[in-house]
């Protein structure tokens, strides 16, 4: 972790401590709550802080000065200190959930029934920094000890009340190598249905987050055992049983196949690698036929891929140019392993493409977890820091502008003639404006002939 993080968190820390001390100064309690004291606990990093107060909405807005009020109708506050955003929230208990997200109504309460109506054990923890007291009314400790995922009271009726809560669990399990309770991932499997009630942004965040490495292959493992997997996605719990050829696919079927590509992602992947990861071969069970010979094909698996894609993504709402960015990868991730008996123009106009650095990482870790051969790797990643080390080979030497100067009119020439000129460019042939320029005018000539 760097200095800067190292500070920013000190800050935010110092910040949470300013807060809870002008609260219990101004008569009230208040308890550092939530994810911040499981972490403490744990020996982590907490990325942000909650208290929780018996001060109501009306007096944290007199208390302090910079405030935001868009959950005060929930009692929870957010306070704007030291640079950073910390909520405060009205200990209090809840009635039902009808939405299956917000309660229809918020009594005000103590600590103790403040805690009793949190989602899992392990976030029920209340933290008391003034008297270094720690709160444990819902038996957290006990589980962060045993690392267990154990919901607060009964499993179903804390699903009930916010679905979402089956995902956190899965997620939390993912992030902290924790094992969910029994209890609590057989109420998981029994409502799972109820997931659908719940928003395609707020699911795609947690899957997010359960799909970020090193722990991404356990998440699926998780979204599977859950169950959550057939409703969520049920495009990869398709991709279980699908045979490949043993001779291309020693590591068994396409789900196996993805499991350890999964494994093998690094902390600083980028989401689109992730989700083309997951995705690149979610075609396969639609086009899986055997030949005459027996053999296992998958014709046509990468567009088939790519439409599946789109469909998965969009439904989860992902913003399209996350959308167009995976499925270019899906689309296109068998053509590299050509790419040694490509032309020059073909393989640099594959460098051109917004996303091949993406699409050649998936591609290292598709053959890793396949064959084991990286040969092919090896060229095209030699081959495109030759290209990237020519800036002159990036930008094209001409446009239409130029054509339309030389008296041409937009129409089938128009298109081919720019693209004749730009394969020559990535070619080696045209090397200068100038030399471009006088390959088109010749062009135009022999146009003008006919």
């Amino acid at each position: 972790m760097t200095d800067c993080t190292n500070l920013q968190l000190i800050s935010l820390r110092k910040g949470a401590l300013s807060l809870v001390k002008r609260l219990a100064n101004a008569g009230f309690e208040a308890f550092l709550v939530g994810g911040s004291v499981r972490d403490e606990q744990l020996g982590l990093k907490p990325k942000d802080y909650d208290i929780a107060t018996d001060a109501k909405p009306e007096d944290i807005e007199q208390l302090f000065s910079k405030t935001i009020s868009v959950g005060k109708q929930f009692g929870v506050m957010t306070v704007l200190d030291l640079g950073h955003e910390y909520q405060i929230a009205t200990f209090r208990s809840e009635a039902d959930y009808s939405d299956g997200r917000h309660p229809d109504e918020v009594c005000f309460a103590d600590a103790r029934e403040d805690a009793l109506r949190r989602d899992f054990t392990i976030n029920g923890l209340f933290y008391d920094p003034i008297a270094e007291t720690l709160h444990d009314w819902v038996g957290g400790k006990k589980d962060l000890k045993l690392k267990c995922i154990r919901t607060i009271g009964n499993p179903v009726e804390r699903f009930c009340e916010d679905r979402l809560r089956m995902l956190r669990a899965v997620r939390l399990a993912t992030q902290l190598e924790f094992e969910i309770e029994p209890k609590t991932l057989i109420a998981i499997r029994e409502n799972r249905a109820l997931i659908s009630d719940v928003s395609a942004e707020r699911i795609r965040d947690e899957l997010l987050k359960i799909f970020k490495p090193p722990f991404a292959e356990r998440g699926l493992d998780l979204l599977h055992e859950s169950g959550l997997l057939a409703e969520l996605l049920p495009e990869l719990k398709e991709l279980i049983g699908c045979e490949q050829p043993p001779e291309y696919h020693p590591e068994g079927d396409v789900f196996s196949h993805v499991r350890l590509m999964l494994s093998k992602l690094t902390v600083t992947a980028s989401p689109e690698l992730i989700w083309a990861v997951l995705m690149h071969d979610i075609g396969k069970p639609a086009t899986f036929f055997r030949d005459g010979n027996g053999q296992i094909r998958f014709f046509g698996h990468e567009k088939k891929g790519e439409n599946l894609t789109r469909r998965v993504m969009g439904r989860l709402r992902f913003p399209k140019n996350a959308i167009d960015a995976v499925a270019t990868c899906v689309r296109y991730h068998m053509q590299l392993k050509d790419a040694q008996n490509m032309r020059t123009v073909t393989l640099r106009k594959l460098f051109l493409r917004p996303h091949f650095l993406t699409e050649l990482e998936l591609h290292r870790i598709d053959c890793l977890c396949s064959s084991g051969k990286l040969d092919n790797f090896i060229y095209l990643k030699k081959q495109f820091e030759t290209f990237d080390a020519k800036p002159e080979l990036k930008e094209s030497y001409i446009n239409g502008d130029d054509l339309i100067s030389l008296g041409q009119q937009p129409g089938p020439d128009f298109g081919r003639l720019l693209q004749k000129a730009r394969d020559r460019q990535l070619e080696g042939e045209i090397t200068s404006r100038k030399q471009a320029l006088g390959w088109l005018k010749a062009q135009v000539e022999e146009i003008d002939k006919k």
